[in-house]
């Protein structure tokens, strides 16, 4: 049986901010557990609940050197849904309100998680043949298991993987206060290892040091190798192409299915749902002061309210938008600007445009589950996850094709009677609108076109299971 351990910042029940979460919490669920043992390994933050701290069993501590100083590791662990997860304790780093703060006090913070998380494995006594690394906050990790500890059995011939979900984000600070906060020699701060633009980047570490690495697209894979997608990584990614791979993120079919979902007015499945969807429809139409009609087109749009999302896009267009025979419900919270410009337009066109500023799971479903299509028109996307709950709840997607919002939604082709969505290629308010009204014209001129397209979106599979295997693959290759 392979052993793999999973090392993050954040995982789903325990603490969330975004998608990262979501993949740790489920994906070690869905591995043939014949063949693999996943177990995760997660900061002991002070914030997590007293429902997930109160089954937590303290295993040991210990003091481990870091640098100059030395450090209290404690170790807890629960067993949740079949995975065994450990938490690394440490009141100095992890007591803050939130998982992160101030950058320079996170480089030194998952510096010692990326330490302790390898310190504790003896300790524990698991060893695993794979460490599979989340994002840049475990991208000193792979440095490490190169680093000090490369000597000694216990680590020998231990792989890693570095899974880079957003390449916005690297943990960057300067080369003295990382080498300060590391301990790592100074040999590691150079262009070809750790050092970018005169500053020391944890992710490039990362990348620089895995036996592979990932990402959760293949479109996303292929963009950021090139300058407009690559964050001054791109010659890296194109050194590092042939040990890169794509795998899209998969969807927790359990919490979202339309079929079962208690958080929605009327369940449907893609055999009923041409007569019962309607009916959170009109139940989403009420609660939100829209007009109630049946046959208007509802457009949502659930997300975070920052400019990666496209929202100068709709903000260019949404007078010409409104003009048209269509409804709009937003939720979400973000920049200040994007939060007030939605505020403007449900004030501008009551009855047409519902803006909930604020975020709400409950709501969420209840847009997933009422709306007719989904406008999704990101300036750039790893993978999303919006849209890929749109297609399970037959909510005709509409998006630009960028990374993983074109690996999963298949454009609408009127000649072949394929696809599960619309598409457009070019950041351009124009374009959008142009997918946008096309799609308009098909769900008025041509609706039986319309229910096919969101019956084959409701079939489409993009469950973890599929994903979990393609890594299964990628585990047996370097092991």
């Amino acid at each position: 049986m392979k052993k793999i351990l999973f090392v993050a910042s954040e995982c789903v029940p325990f603490v969330k901010t975004g998608g990262l979460a979501d993949v740790v919490g489920a994906l070690p669920k869905y591995f043939d557990k014949d063949k693999y043992e996943v177990r995760v390994v997660i900061p002991n933050y002070k914030f997590i609940s007293s429902e997930w701290k109160e089954r937590m069993q303290f295993v040991t501590s210990f003091y481990m050197d870091m640098a100059w100083r030395s450090q209290y590791v404690g170790i807890m662990e629960l067993e949740h849904a079949g995975i065994h997860y450990y938490f690394i304790d440490n009141e100095y780093y992890f007591a803050g309100d939130k998982p992160y703060g101030y950058i320079h006090e996170d480089v030194e913070k998952f510096a010692f998680f990326s330490r302790a998380a390898l310190s504790i494995l003896p300790v524990v006594d698991y060893q695993p043949e794979i460490i599979h690394c989340h994002d840049w906050q475990t991208g000193l990790v792979p440095v490490y298991l190169k680093d000090s500890f490369h000597e000694g059995g216990f680590y020998a011939g231990m792989k890693s993987v570095m899974t880079i979900h957003n390449l916005k984000f690297q943990g960057v600070w300067n080369i003295k206060t990382v080498q300060d906060a590391t301990g790592l020699d100074m040999s590691y701060f150079t262009s070809d290892k750790l050092e970018a633009f005169g500053d020391a980047n944890y992710l490039k570490g990362g990348i620089v040091y895995a036996d592979r690495v990932t990402t959760v697209s293949r479109t996303y894979a292929e963009e950021i190798q090139t300058p407009s997608f690559g964050e001054h990584l791109d010659g890296l990614m194109r050194a590092r192409a042939g040990a890169l791979s794509g795998i899209v993120n998969g969807l927790d079919y359990e919490e979202w299915d339309p079929s079962a979902d208690s958080l929605i007015w009327k369940n449907y499945s893609a055999k009923t749902f041409r007569k019962d969807k309607v009916k959170n429809k009109l139940e989403l139409q009420k609660e939100l002061g829209l007009a109630q009609d049946k046959k208007v087109m509802l457009v949502g749009i659930v997300s975070r309210l920052t400019e990666q999302k496209g929202f100068d896009l709709i903000d260019c267009v949404m007078d010409e938008i409104c003009q048209d025979a269509v409804q709009i419900v937003v939720l979400g919270t973000g920049e200040e600007r994007y939060e007030n410009m939605f505020r403007h337009f449900a004030w501008k066109y009551g009855g047409k445009v519902a803006a909930c500023i604020y975020y709400s799971e409950e709501t969420a479903h209840k847009i997933y589950a009422a709306c007719d299509a989904f406008l999704m028109p990101s300036q750039f996307e790893p993978c999303g996850l919006s849209q890929l709950i749109s297609l399970r709840y037959g909510t005709v997607p509409i998006v630009r094709e960028t990374g993983g919002l074109r690996d999963t939604v298949e454009p609408y082709n009127e000649f072949e009677e394929t696809g599960t969505g619309f598409s457009f290629l070019n950041y351009n308010a124009h374009e959008m609108l142009g997918a946008l009204r096309y799609a308009e014209g098909i769900y008025y001129d041509r609706r039986r076109s319309w229910n096919l397209i969101a019956e084959r979106a409701m079939e489409a599979d993009f469950s973890w299971k599929h994903s979990a295997g393609q890594y299964e693959e990628l585990y047996d290759g370097l092991a």
